[in-house]
């Protein structure tokens, strides 16, 4: 039998901190971040519309918004690649 190659194949079980699981938290989900905050990605299971997994954990810039989602241009290999992603899984860095 084949295996499923899909989407959101082997996220469903992403170690997150035993205090923060299954809870959804509203200032996680309404956050605001201005142009050019630098941002890491940091994928919450709990919630739905996840970035790829390859690209959990990697840093970048905030370069523009749609709706209420922002561009996130990060650096992969020589490429420079702009990921749409919601607010609940962008972390801020200071």
């Amino acid at each position: 039998m084949k295996g499923s190659g899909g989407y959101r194949r082997r996220t469903r079980n992403i170690k997150v901190p035993l205090r923060e699981k299954g809870k959804v938290k509203i200032r996680r989900y309404l956050q605001n971040f201005e142009m050019d905050d630098m941002v890491s990605i940091s994928i919450d299971p709990s919630y739905s519309s996840i970035p790829h997994p390859r690209f959990r954990g990697k840093c970048g810039k905030i370069v523009g918004k749609q709706g209420r989602s922002y561009y996130v241009r990060i650096k992969e290999g020589k490429k420079i690649k702009h990921i749409l992603t919601s607010p609940e899984h962008l972390v801020k860095i200071y």
